[in-house]
C-alpha cells in the first residue's frame, strides 16, 4: 500500500470528460441501477490519506483536505499520524479532527507495519502507537479519532511471497485481535487493508480472518491500468465483476455467522481521471451484497502537486 503510494506518479484531475463517459457506459450497459441518496449517505466512502505529519500542518492543508472529500463525497479518512517514527502534533491532530468533524466525516488514525504479526517486540510497538491514540482521545474528548486504521503487510516479506502461502495468517488475526481489544473498550472502530491473497484461503483461514476484526478494506489494485487501452466499458467490467467475485469468494460457506463487513478500495494509477466513475460503480453494482460496505480511494496524496506531498 505504501509502495502502490509512491508508485503513483500521476496527479488526479477533476473529475473530466471521459470520467463522466464512465458514468454514462454504466446506464448504458445496464450494469447498474442508480444508487439514492440515502443508500449513497449508507455506504463508507474512504480516502487514505499518508505523510500526515508533513502534509497537513497548517489551517489551509487541512481545509483543502476537507474541500476535498466535501467534493468527492467522502465521509471517512484514513490519516496516517505517524511519519519515520514521529507522531503528528497533539495541536495538529486536534485540528485535523476537528475539521473533519465539523463536515460530518469520520477520521481514523492510520497505522503500519510490515512485521507485526510476528509478536513480540514488532506488536508491542504497534500497540504503543494505539495507546498513544487512546491517550489523546482521553485527553481530548471533544475532537477524539473515530478509529483505528491498520496497514500491517506481512505479505511484503520474502519468505510469505508466493501463490496459497498464508503461513502469516494465524499471526496477523492475532495482532488484529490485541489490537481491537485495545481501541474497542474505549469507543474506537478497527479497521484494516487486505490483500486479494487472504480471500483465497479454505473456509477455516477466511472465517479466523472475517472474525478478528468487524471491518476489513480490500485492496482491489491493478485491475486496470491506463497504459493496457481499455476503454471506460472494459474498465467498468472488471470492476464490476472482480468486486462480486471477490464478495463471493470471501464469504463462501460463511453464512449466518458474525464476520466483517468490506469496504473495496481502488486505486489513482489504475484508473486516472476515471476514478470517480469506478467507485460509483463499486456502489452501484455491490448495493445488495450485505457484506459490501463501501468504498475507499488510495490515496489523497496522488491528488497534490509536487511541493504539497
Amino acid at each position: 500500500m505504501r509502495k502502490a503510494h509512491r508508485s503513483a506518479k500521476r496527479t488526479l484531475v477533476m473529475f473530466s470528460r471521459s470520467a463522466f463517459l464512465c458514468a454514462v457506459c454504466v446506464t448504458a450497459l445496464g450494469a447498474a441501477i442508480p444508487v439514492s441518496s440515502a443508500q449513497r449517505t449508507a455506504f463508507k466512502h474512504g480516502l487514505w490519506v499518508w505523510k500526515g505529519p508533513s502534509i497537513l500542518q497548517t489551517q489551509s492543508s487541512v481545509d483543502v483536505l476537507r474541500d476535498f472529500c466535501q467534493a468527492k463525497q467522502i465521509n471517512e479518512v484514513y490519516v496516517s499520524v505517524s511519519q519515520r517514527g514521529e507522531m503528528m502534533t497533539a495541536a495538529n491532530m486536534v485540528r485535523v479532527v476537528n475539521v473533519l468533524h465539523k463536515a460530518d466525516i469520520r477520521v481514523e488514525a492510520l497505522f503500519s507495519s510490515e512485521n507485526a504479526d510476528k509478536g513480540g517486540r514488532q506488536l508491542e510497538k504497534l500497540l504503543g502507537e494505539v495507546q498513544s491514540i487512546v491517550r489523546f482521545n482521553r485527553q481530548n474528548p471533544a475532537n477524539r479519532f473515530d478509529g483505528i486504521h491498520l496497514d500491517i503487510e506481512p505479505q511484503q516479506r520474502p519468505e510469505n511471497k508466493g501463490p496459497g502461502n498464508l503461513r502469516f495468517l494465524p499471526g496477523l488475526t492475532q495482532a488484529y485481535r490485541a489490537i481491537r481489544d485495545v481501541a474497542e473498550p474505549v469507543g474506537m472502530s478497527v479497521n484494516a487493508d487486505i490483500q486479494n491473497k487472504l480471500l483465497k484461503g479454505d473456509a477455516e483461514q477466511r472465517k479466523s480472518l472475517l472474525s478478528a476484526l468487524p471491518q476489513l478494506t480490500l485492496m482491489m489494485y491493478e485491475l486496470s491500468s491506463p497504459n493496457d487501452g481499455d476503454d471506460a466499458a472494459k474498465q467498468i467490467s472488471k470492476v464490476r465483476d472482480a468486486s462480486k467475485k471477490f464478495l463471493d469468494m470471501a464469504y463462501d460457506g460463511l453464512n449466518g455467522q458474525r464476520l466483517a463487513e468490506t469496504v473495496i478500495g481502488l486505486r489513482t494509477p489504475d484508473y486516472e481521471d476515471r476514478l470517480a466513475a469506478m467507485l460509483q460503480v463499486l456502489d452501484e453494482s455491490n448495493r445488495s451484497d450485505p457484506h459490501y460496505a463501501g468504498w475507499a480511494r488510495h490515496s489523497y496524496n496522488d491528488t497534490l502537486t509536487a511541493d504539497k506531498k
